[in-house]
């Protein structure tokens, strides 16, 4: 089932893991791509030319102008007035005159020096034209700050635009390993998942404890020659909780937490999957002990030498390799327990599942009735059940379902009882969920009477069938409302979990499947397509029972189809032996088959009453199918 607790984010992005109770690693640096060479050449160009461009707006009107010309203007009355310090003389003409040394245009301000050996009267002469002598300079010029102020303005603009178009072309590159700054590892005080979060999975909590208890105590281990297990894998259907139990078994021993999952160490350029793996273990072993957790592990894992890539070592065998050499030891892994989940163990790599590497294998199977109580229970936690709730009978209707569906199950309840505009969420609202997970959403189907009538004999056939059958599933709840891809929906769900199944048992399983193209038979005399998927199920069920199971005497105690169903009618085995399966395949059904015509026969008047029900009601629940047939419920 799904944890309540987030999933940590990933450390940095170029690393395909997420870390949870590891102390967050420091930033990297961040470089430059380019060099700074580049750029510190870059800046003195423009530094230069700014400086150029500056001294060129800087010559405004003013004019250097001998001493001579300075006292002939004097002379003529054409000075407005001066400033001077020490023998530097700047002034202002009443009227503009021609530049010298053959400039274009005329100057009104003026630069001169006095020479250190004049002996004029200057001052008189100022002081007979009138011409005022001021105390701030005439000609104002840019100070040293302000003038590299002005030149260092453009360089940092090119800076700013430099970084930019760095961390542009950094976010680019992210298939190629260089990726975004780091991310917060985890929040502080956020609440880690233990075994008070895992239910219905009691069996595989006690193997994992030992691995608990290691992690907790190794010196304990140690006195007595004990070496902590190298790695457990988790196989099992999807959903039933193998990633929540090893955050629960790290959360458990207070360690560092690393999860991956497989895929995200696969790149496109051969060999960055095995330096992620390098690393992974590296900053799992900085801060040992720890776990390390790659799901789906059989992405990377399957077994070697099975066409190969060019040149014969693609990126995945690499990536498997380094996982391999990490696991055994030689780096020196000690102190990191390497967590692995997986829906194929049977196509691992036996270097990856053999004794010191992947130590155990643990089972990871659908809860029983008891696991899938306490699994609803801990998904109602936040959710406000009505007192008429009872989760009990929820967990006998829900055999196979896993953690996740469990939880689908609780969700789609509670968001019936928000459109439904309800406070809490009812016992209908946990059976329309159940219904609409298990049979799909109704779909607004406008049916002719005639194939609405056809629809009911054709559900009320394999219902009727179920009734009547020995050992059956109990009849739940029979409709002809349509759902999903079907135009009626029977649900039979066993009382019990079961483990092993009998041959009678499977028998009445294809008779019950093939009783509503039965009750068409006997009813109309035709055959529609309503019943592919009955067929399906009957092939699949009557081909374990030939081909895997020995419930033929023709073929035998051996298994002439392989159990994962790829290439039923393969080179398995022998032809004859393949033609003889197909033969008893046949001779099964046609048997069972006519066991429902015969039932249904015999017992016409209560699948005509039934039919009749479900025209009237459309759904029937399992008492009001059982009254409308006539038949006792001997099912508690």
């Amino acid at each position: 089932m799904p944890s309540p607790t987030p999933v940590p984010p990933r450390d940095r992005a170029d690393t395909p893991w997420r870390s949870e109770g590891a102390p967050p690693t420091p930033p990297p640096k961040k470089r430059m791509p380019g060099g700074w060479r580049g750029l510190i050449l870059t800046a003195l160009i423009v530094y230069l030319i700014t400086n150029l461009v500056l001294s060129f707006f800087n010559e405004g009107d003013e004019a250097t102008i001998s001493y001579t010309e300075f006292s002939k203007q004097v002379a003529n009355g054409n000075v407005s007035k001066i400033y001077s310090k020490g023998d530097a003389i700047q002034g202002q003409l009443k009227t503009g005159q021609p530049k010298p040394d053959g400039d274009k245009g005329d100057y009104t301000k003026f630069v001169s020096q006095r020479p250190a050996f004049a002996d004029d009267d200057l001052w008189a002469n100022l002081t007979k034209q009138n011409v005022v002598v001021t105390a701030s300079p005439v000609v104002e010029q840019r100070s040293f700050l302000a003038n590299l102020l002005l030149s260092l303005a453009p360089m940092l603009l090119l800076v700013l635009l430099w970084v930019f178009i760095a961390r542009r072309m950094g976010a680019g590159m992210g298939g190629l390993g260089r990726k975004a700054p780091p991310k917060p590892v985890e929040l502080e005080g956020a609440k880690r998942t233990t075994f008070e979060d895992v239910a219905g999975i009691d069996e595989v909590e006690g193997e994992l404890n030992d691995v608990v208890d290691f992690l907790k105590n190794p010196d304990e281990y140690r006195k007595m020659g004990a070496r902590m297990p190298g790695g457990v894998l988790l196989s099992g259907p999807p959903g039933t909780g193998k990633t929540l139990l090893a955050r629960a078994v790290a959360g458990e021993a207070g360690v560092p937490f690393f999860s991956a999952s497989a895929s995200e160490f696969i790149e496109m350029i051969v060999g960055v999957g095995a330096s992620r793996v390098r690393e992974l273990f590296n900053e799992a072993r900085k801060v040992a002990p720890a776990i390390i957790f790659i799901d789906e592990i059989d992405t990377i894992g399957r077994a070697r030498g099975g066409g190969a890539a060019m040149g014969g070592h693609d990126e995945r065998e690499q990536t498997l390799n380094q996982i391999l050499t990490e696991m055994d030891g030689f780096s020196g892994s000690e102190g990191v327990v390497v967590l692995a989940a997986t829906n194929r163990a049977d196509v691992l790599d036996p270097a990856l599942t053999r004794p010191g590497r992947f130590d155990r294998l643990v089972v990871v199977s659908p809860p029983d009735k008891g696991g899938r109580e306490a699994i609803l229970r801990i998904h109602t936690r936040d959710i406000p059940l009505a007192e008429s709730v009872d989760l009990a009978q929820v967990a006998r209707t829900t055999p196979g379902m896993t953690g996740a569906d469990l939880a689908n199950l609780a969700n789609e309840a509670a968001l019936l009882a928000v459109k439904r505009q309800q406070k809490q969420v009812t016992q209908s609202d946990l059976s329309d969920a159940l219904e609409k997970v298990q049979l799909g959403a109704e779909r607004p189907l406008v049916m002719p009477e005639e194939e609405r009538r056809r629809t009911a004999y054709h559900e009320s056939g394999h219902a009727l069938l179920g009734m009547l059958q020995p050992g059956a599933d109990p009849v739940r709840k029979i409709t002809i409302v349509p759902r999903g891809r079907a135009l009626g929906v029977t649900l039979s769900t066993p009382e019990a979990d079961r483990y092993a199944y009998t041959e009678d048992y499977l028998r009445g399983r294809i008779i019950g499947a093939l009783g509503g193209m039965a009750a068409e038979q006997t009813v109309y005399e035709v055959i529609t397509t309503g019943a592919e998927n009955d067929l399906e199920q009957v092939t699949s069920i009557v081909r374990g029972m030939v081909g895997r199971w020995g419930m033929s005497e023709r073929i035998g105690r051996l298994t002439a189809i392989p159990s994962d169903g790829q290439s039923p009618y393969g080179l398995s085995a022998a032809p004859a032996t393949l033609d003889a399966v197909d033969h008893e395949m046949r001779r099964i059904v046609d048997e069972c088959y006519a066991e429902a015509c015969r039932l249904l026969r015999e017992n016409r008047d209560k699948l005509d009453a039934l039919a009749q029900a479900l025209m009237a009601n459309e759904t029937l629940d399992e008492p009001a199918a059982y009254a409308a047939a006539g038949i006792p419920r001997l099912h508690k």
